[in-house]
């Protein structure tokens, strides 16, 4: 029997673990537009929490495999060629409000193409084109020409590779108490203790972001063939998805081509076990409208950011890499502007509503 090219073993990690997030997608709500809306629309904080959780456990996960030599975290590019935390700000931002035009980001797109809505793959479409153009195609010379080319590090740009250089210590203890104090914080939320099933969410998903670190790290890796060292992320990965049905005879496959399947089948499966699935299709021209738009806005501010909600939100985060929380604090501006101006009608409506809001006169009513 042939033995696997380590890009077949990555693309069947990608594929298993792909899955699995698919499962917490469908099962266990796990959203990153939802928790934003539950949070500041809802007055509900456990799809919130679960995210922190999910962070927390891939932290904690990631710098086990390090510690135990399963891999070699000095080889992540969040750590020793991340982009600018100005171009991750500004990507991340315009992710964040494609994100909110759209009504999911690039992973739950993929969750909701599982589940039979045509209108996702419209956004796949669009957010796979446009992220693949602005990784090597046209509108790469604008990324480049704005924020130029990602940099090359001496030293690790991560939060517990800094602290142990500040005040001393190892790295992998810092990086456990960081993970412990989030995991902390998250289970303060009583919506997470009463929703078991954001709770397994979470850690599902945390998990999952770990064991793609170690399907690349440690499965796939060969001397003769090296594969990358990475983990999820669903910005880029569509665009190479695309490029591979279309050219698999002359392309080989990897780890996010695997992961995009994965998460299809993984909501598809969980779906149909549900009996939830069903196909759906926009309303009218202007909701595909959004959807085009938002993918576009995703696909751009993904691959300029370097990462997604879950590249730079959680397998960024789980290398503790300075751009995560940039990314995150940035996706949630953008989301949440998208959000109230859905809400209020146009741009000009919620300037002028937050106007009237601080005027003298409302002030004087209330």
């Amino acid at each position: 029997m042939e033995e696997l090219s380590p890009g077949t073993i990555a693309a069947l990690g990608g594929l298993a673990g792909g899955a699995a997030l698919g499962f917490a997608a469908r099962w266990g709500r796990f959203c990153t537009l939802g928790a934003i809306e539950d949070a500041t629309l809802g007055n509900s904080r456990g799809r919130l929490a679960a995210w922190g959780l999910a962070i927390a456990v891939a932290i904690a996960g990631t710098f086990g495999l390090d510690h135990a030599g399963l891999i070699d975290l000095d080889r992540s590019f969040y750590l020793f060629s991340p982009t600018t935390l100005i171009a991750t700000a500004f990507g991340a931002f315009l992710f964040g409000l494609g994100m909110s035009l759209v009504g999911t980001c690039g992973y739950g797109t993929l969750a909701r193409i599982g589940g039979g809505d045509l209108k996702s793959f419209v956004t796949f479409l669009s957010l796979a084109v446009v992220a693949y153009a602005t990784m090597s195609g046209l509108t790469a010379y604008v990324r480049v020409w704005l924020f130029g080319l990602p940099l090359q590090l001496d030293e690790a740009a991560g939060v517990a590779h800094a602290a142990s250089r500040t005040f001393g210590g190892e790295v992998h203890t810092w990086a456990y108490f960081i993970a412990l104090v989030v995991a902390a914080a998250a289970m303060l939320s009583r919506d997470l203790r009463r929703e078991r099933r954001y709770f397994v969410a979470g850690v599902v998903a945390g998990l999952t972001i770990v064991f793609g670190w170690f399907a690349t790290g440690y499965l796939a890796h060969d001397d003769f063939q090296p594969h990358r060292l990475e983990s999820f992320t669903f910005t880029g990965a569509p665009g190479d998805a695309l490029m591979y049905v279309m050219t698999a005879t002359g392309a080989s496959l990897e780890f996010g081509v695997g992961a995009v399947a994965g998460v299809v089948l993984g909501a598809c499966l969980t779906t149909i076990c549900q009996g939830y699935f069903r196909w759906e299709a926009c309303d009218d021209a202007r909701e595909m409208r959004r959807q085009m738009y938002g993918g576009a806005l995703m696909g751009f501010g993904g691959v300029t950011a370097m990462g997604c909600t879950v590249g730079q939100g959680m397998s960024a985060a789980s290398v503790l890499a300075w751009t995560a929380p940039v990314a995150l604090v940035s996706m949630f501006c953008g989301a949440w502007l998208g959000l109230q101006v859905l809400v209020h009608g146009t741009l000009r409506d919620l300037i002028a509503d937050i106007a009237y809001y601080f005027s003298p006169r409302e002030r004087q009513d209330q």
